[in-house]
């Protein structure tokens, strides 16, 4: 145990440290997920309407998010913000606008393919039908897409936990700044540290995201055996 570092998970604590941490990356990303799914919804239903100029906002929008690596969107909002703006906003404040944002684009996206995948007669048969405009899409087209949805939609959850551990380069302290406080003040006297913590920091990770993981995939073959 004191050859992989571990013991200093038992000093003090360290673990309950961990813990509080995972649970800061965990709250920032879910209220990210909780801001982006309903957003995303909107703006990919946005992006399905042939007005050109709307299209073509939005287009610019979800490639900026795209392209941008998500460390230098931090780096604007928290920083750049204070010093153009003078808003002075806190370190979490900051990573869930960030999040939010570029969740909305990756959750946008998926509404998008969602929508554009379900077959033109449907929305001619509705037409048929008489169904006006907000009654295809709640009754016919949203239901359809919403099962192919969803497996991606777990997924891009899954991603927005573990994207939060940027945010200690802001000075929000989740669970890897957290390690990294507790490998520092140990460094003299176990110095396999860093290997025992940092394993421990995976190991609650994968216990935050595997059950999402195994989800998504579980109704990714439900979503196979119904097509």
């Amino acid at each position: 145990m004191q050859a992989l570092g571990l013991e200093v998970l038992l000093k003090g604590n360290n673990l309950l440290r961990l813990l509080g941490g995972l649970w800061v990356a965990m709250k920032l990303s879910l209220l990210s997920v909780a801001v982006s799914i309903p957003a995303g919804i909107l703006l990919g239903t946005l992006m399905t309407r042939k007005n050109p100029v709307l299209r073509a906002i939005l287009k610019i929008y979800l490639e900026i998010m795209r392209i941008m690596p998500q460390l230098v969107l931090l780096f604007l909002v928290f920083f750049g913000t204070t010093r153009a703006l003078g808003w002075d906003l806190s370190g979490e404040a900051s990573a869930v606008i960030v999040f939010s944002l570029w969740g909305t684009a990756e959750m946008g996206d998926l509404v998008r393919g969602a929508i554009t995948s379900i077959p033109k007669h449907q929305y001619e048969s509705a037409a048929a039908l008489g169904l006006t405009l907000p009654q295809t899409y709640g009754y016919i087209i949203f239901p359809q897409a919403l099962r192919r949805l969803l497996p991606l939609s777990v997924n891009l959850i899954t991603r927005m936990i573990k994207t939060t551990s940027l945010v200690l380069m802001i000075g929000v302290v989740e669970v890897i700044k957290v390690a990294q406080q507790i490998i520092e003040a140990n460094r003299m006297v176990s110095p396999n540290a860093a290997f025992g913590v940092y394993l421990s920091v995976m190991l609650l990770y994968f216990a935050a995201c595997f059950p999402i993981s195994m989800l998504a995939r579980f109704l990714e073959k439900r979503e196979k055996a119904y097509a």
